[in-house]
């Protein structure tokens, strides 16, 4: 099993962290720790971002005996289409993520594009 987890400093790391690790450990899977960044991000930035996602992959991941890797996405896609396009490209099986916005979370999971049909649990957290 592949489960993507969207990080964001915004929303409820904890509770979205716990989460995944739970449900990784119940199911022995990998997991992708990901960031989806604006195109206009600064270099700095990307390297306070990788150091974070880096330490939160051995604290909560790798301490647990968890397979995962981190990744930071700038590829111009609004945040959503882009957390649901990566997904798609690694074949992941669920994604756990903090969301407020739910409607527009289904919409990109249902889009009728042929390069954005999709369809994978999302874990609203």
């Amino acid at each position: 099993m592949k489960i993507l987890v969207a990080y964001d400093k915004n929303t409820s790391t904890s509770k979205v962290l716990d989460k995944a690790l739970k449900r990784a450990k119940a199911s022995n899977a990998y997991v992708y720790l990901i960031r989806t960044c604006d195109p206009d991000i600064k270099e700095r930035e990307i390297r306070e971002l990788e150091y974070r996602l880096n330490e939160i992959r051995e604290e909560v991941f790798r301490k647990h005996g968890i397979d995962s890797e981190v990744h930071i996405l700038i590829r111009g896609l609004a945040p959503g289409e882009d957390i649901v396009q990566y997904a798609y490209e690694k074949d992941v099986d669920e994604i756990i993520i903090g969301i407020k916005n739910a409607p527009r979370w289904k919409r990109w999971c249902l889009d009728p594009r042929p390069s954005m049909s999709f369809w994978r649990p999302i874990v609203r957290c």
